[in-house]
């Protein structure tokens, strides 16, 4: 039986993947009075004088909604709200089993963007942190930056954030392993939509030396006319050399790739063409832009895939949950640039050097010391940014 149909065949069984546990017993009348009326009355009073102690005397301190309108969903596109659910309690699974934070899965059936940011800002008060999901680009980028606007507590595009936190990790081991320096490198990022463009922000905030963006209609270059307004903001800062051309011609003496694309766009001449020792990130699921085995024999010094079958898996599940708990416990306002790059070094770090090769460059995902030392440094980095609205969290 292959993977795809024992999954069927346990979401049948498991009728769902997460279920409500209360947190209280409710066996005598005082118990009931203390959990539900008269007695909830007092910390809803307590509550309506003061907003903050909502994260004190309920579960919001703890609680993420895991939100989608189901137009992009893990490579299957846009398959509608009722058919991301199971992908959505999916994600909710993890959190709690990675991080023990509560999540709770909300799938909107609109792909309006006034709609579906409405709908989000109008249930925020419920929820600690917002992670969005599975959203098409480019309502993505515009439903994520006007929520920040308005929401009081994080709001993270794991497609985007989650992905460049670990691609960024695995390539300062990377870095290490070849010994390259990160401000010296050439990245070359093969498709710019959600993720692509994340990616590209991350690493210029990580110091790399140069990025050429590529896309379906080939390399982003300042100057030329785009239909995603992302591309605008990125072209004035990347493509240092203003390369014209397609994806051959952009991984001519690149350091490394890293492709959130489609299967099968690279080559091994375009591989033969990059720099020394190589790195290939093909992050295409299921199949990436190029096997591991081939991108080997073609020279690839380190090859990262999203599958779990190859070494050097870039997967979000050793960022979010960490990212999300440092968040919470410290109780920030946002998920800022800065804690986005603790992440990111938090990952790299827990892989000791003397650990590194060129088939190990991040952690075991099961690892589960993991999401606290990132939960540990995303909070350090949001009290020193100052979004922090707690210091004596504890995690």
């Amino acid at each position: 039986m292959d993977i795809m149909e024992s999954s069927l065949q346990k979401h049948r069984e498991w009728q769902g993947k997460i279920e409500i546990i209360s947190r209280t017993p409710i066996n005598s009348r005082e118990e009931l009075s203390n959990a539900y009326t008269p007695g909830v009355a007092r910390p809803c009073l307590e509550i309506e004088k003061n907003k903050e102690l909502a994260y004190e005397l309920t579960r919001k301190h703890n609680l993420v909604a895991v939100i989608t309108d189901g137009t992009a969903v893990l490579g299957l596109g846009d398959i509608g709200p009722e058919a991301a659910m199971p992908v959505m309690e999916g994600k909710c699974a993890l959190f709690k089993e990675f991080a023990d934070v509560d999540a709770f899965p909300v799938c909107v059936d609109s792909k309006d963007t006034d709609e579906i940011v409405k709908a989000i800002a109008l249930i925020s008060k419920s929820f600690g942190g917002i992670n969005l999901e599975d959203i098409s680009a480019p309502r993505c980028f515009e439903i994520e930056r006007r929520l920040k606007e308005i929401v009081d507590i994080p709001v993270f595009h794991d497609d985007q954030h989650g992905t460049a936190i670990v691609a960024s990790a695995a390539m300062i081991n990377a870095a290490k392993t070849t010994g390259k320096k990160i401000q010296d490198m050439t990245l070359v990022i093969n498709g710019a939509g959600a993720a692509g463009c994340a990616i590209a922000k991350q690493f210029l905030t990580l110091g790399i030396g140069n990025i050429i963006l590529v896309d379906i209609n080939g390399i982003i270059c300042d100057g030329d006319e785009f239909t995603n307004p992302a591309h605008y903001e990125l072209a004035k800062v990347t493509n240092k050399n203003k390369l014209k051309g397609g994806l051959a011609e952009a991984m001519k003496g690149a350091d490394a790739f890293i492709g959130v694309s489609k299967p099968g766009l690279v080559t091994a001449e375009m591989v033969r063409s990059m720099a020394e020792k190589p790195v290939i990130f093909a992050m295409a699921n299921p199949t990436p832009e190029i096997m591991p085995d081939e991108a080997k024999a073609a020279g690839a010094y380190i090859v990262g895939t999203g599958r779990s079958d190859f070494p050097n898996q870039i997967n979000n599940v050793v960022a979010f949950p960490g990212v999300f708990k440092g968040a919470l416990a410290c109780r920030a306002k946002d998920i800022n640039e800065e804690m986005k790059l603790a992440a990111a070094y938090a990952i790299a770090g827990s892989v000791p050097d003397d650990k590194l090769t060129p088939d190990s460059i991040l952690p075991d995902p099961f690892d589960r010391n993991i999401p606290r030392a990132v939960a540990k440094a995303v909070a350090e980095a949001a009290v020193k940014s100052g979004i922090a609205r707690k210091t004596d969290y504890s995690i």
